[in-house]
């Protein structure tokens, strides 16, 4: 026996499942060069964190250059993390009360990162985010 094999002795603990997980696709909001559109892959595990958290700890690009440094740093109160669910919204939390107000002109697919938690620990699955839907020409 190895000692790379597992512990399949009476009374051991079974391994844990994997958890879900959330496969995210940032689209970037200009076309390159080429034509066509940037994106960024990043994954998180269902229910743990806001897509906030998500973009910034994978250095993704969420605030338009004039509003870097003016934003409310995640607290819901500014409304400038804005994207656009293209595919996979089913996969986010529904929107808060914060979002109803900052967003209530604005399309029913677009959400504030700092208030959409990114699955609810049972889903799994594949969320097409646009990045800066403000920008998109």
């Amino acid at each position: 026996c190895s000692a790379a094999s597992p512990d399949l002795s009476p009374g051991a603990p079974a391994p844990a499942p994997p958890k879900p997980q959330i496969e995210l696709e940032f689209v970037g909001p200009k076309p390159g060069a080429d034509g066509s559109y940037p994106v960024d892959r990043a994954a998180a595990v269902s229910g743990d964190k806001l897509l906030r958290d998500v973009m910034v700890e994978n250095k993704i690009e969420l605030y338009a250059a004039y509003v870097s440094h003016l934003n409310c740093g995640g607290g819901g109160s500014c409304g400038t993390c804005i994207v656009e669910i293209i595919d996979g919204k089913e996969l986010l939390s529904p929107r808060t009360d914060a979002e109803n107000r900052y967003l209530k002109k604005k399309p029913e697919s677009w959400r504030l990162t700092c208030q959409t938690i990114v699955g609810n620990k049972e889903n799994s699955g594949k969320v097409v985010v646009q990045r800066l839907p403000q920008w998109k020409k």
